[in-house]
């Protein structure tokens, strides 16, 4: 139990209930950046054949950011790094860890957490990088905590970024008129008298991981003049099935955390879905019970910005004040691989 939540909020937290002893880890801060350029519905208009109704009526999208072509991912990484490290007051020499999640890294190696960690001058962190596609932030966040929990490290920064504008084919309508791109940021650390993150529910399959991917590039099909004519290395997506996939998995995630803490919809303050598409949210959101006010959406601003998509969320409910210390927060994701998985967070 815990008596640092409002109106008498009970719940339970799953790692102290099995006996570990270990710290607890909170957010302590949290920052994004996302790109001044915005291409909108009737920008996509002249590009592909699309219009504004349509896109908006199957994903709620108005909106995305995209990224200049002298900004890498690495660069949208580093300014949500700044902005998390300015609000908690924390300098580059302090950071222990550094994890970033992506799917569109500044190159295949060196990682981009370490590009990142030159950038803000973590001199004493390790820096990795994480691929779970839209499901990355939930993972890194999971592990990230691990490290704390453990007294392993004091400090860690999780970041989730992408510029997907460099991997969608700009002629496929159904997948040019949902991405965008973008970063988010938070800081890590055990904090007082807070139980932090209480859970988190993780799962995969592998077996539909055709269902939404990018073939070119690796050791299967390195890129030649075929694999670039074919237009391997775009992002490609079964959209029917992944949006079946994602309501079933998210829901599933979500109760299973849910239950882990012995908790009710009603009792979580804030609800946030991965930002891909207003009508798998909405379908979640009602198989779990939840009120509309509950969840929080913006996908119709920045639209799908995978790994970065529940950060760039978290910062804005925060700077928006609505949530605070105490309050329970739900986060739901879903992505490529097939990935997914839910976070339960006392803030």
């Amino acid at each position: 139990m815990t008596d640092s939540l409002p109106d008498n909020v009970e719940f339970i937290n799953p790692r102290a209930e099995h006996g570990f002893k270990g710290r607890t880890c909170s957010i302590v801060s949290v920052g994004s950046y996302v790109p001044e350029k915005r291409l909108t519905n009737a920008d996509l208009e002249k590009m592909v054949e699309t219009s504004d109704e349509w896109i908006t009526s199957r994903t709620g999208i108005k909106e995305r950011r995209i990224a200049s072509p002298e900004q890498f991912t690495s660069d949208l990484a580093t300014e949500a790094a700044r902005s998390a490290m300015e609000k908690a007051g924390i300098k580059g020499e302090e950071i222990d860890l550094i994890i970033v999640a992506t799917i569109t890294p500044d190159m295949p190696f060196p990682s981009t957490a370490c590009l990142v960690q030159s950038n803000i001058g973590a001199v004493n962190a390790a820096a990795f990088d994480l691929e779970a596609a839209c499901s990355g932030f939930v993972y890194a966040l999971e592990i990230a905590q691990q490290f704390i929990m453990s007294r392993t490290y004091d400090t860690v920064l999780v970041i989730g970024a992408e510029k997907l504008s460099s991997i969608i084919d700009w002629k496929d309508r159904n997948t040019c008129v949902l991405f965008g791109d973008g970063a988010g940021a938070a800081i890590l650390q055990n904090r007082e008298q807070s139980h932090g993150l209480l859970t988190a529910c993780m799962g995969a399959d592998g077996g539909k991981a055709g269902l939404l991917s990018m073939p070119g590039g690796g050791s299967r099909c390195p890129a030649t003049g075929d694999s670039v004519d074919q237009r391997l290395h775009y992002l490609r997506m079964d959209g029917k099935e992944t949006f079946k996939s994602a309501v079933t998995a998210m829901y599933k995630a979500a109760q299973k955390a849910l239950e882990r803490c012995q908790l009710d919809i009603s009792q979580i303050k804030c609800i946030i879905p991965h930002q891909a598409n207003l009508r798998i949210m909405s379908a979640v959101g009602d198989r779990l019970g939840a009120k509309e006010d509950q969840i929080f959406i913006n996908v119709d601003k920045f639209g799908n910005t995978s790994a970065a998509s529940v950060a760039i969320a978290l910062d804005q409910v925060v700077e928006e004040g609505r949530i605070q210390r105490g309050d329970l927060i739900l986060l739901v994701v879903f992505g490529a691989g097939l990935t997914w998985g839910a976070a339960v967070i006392e803030w």
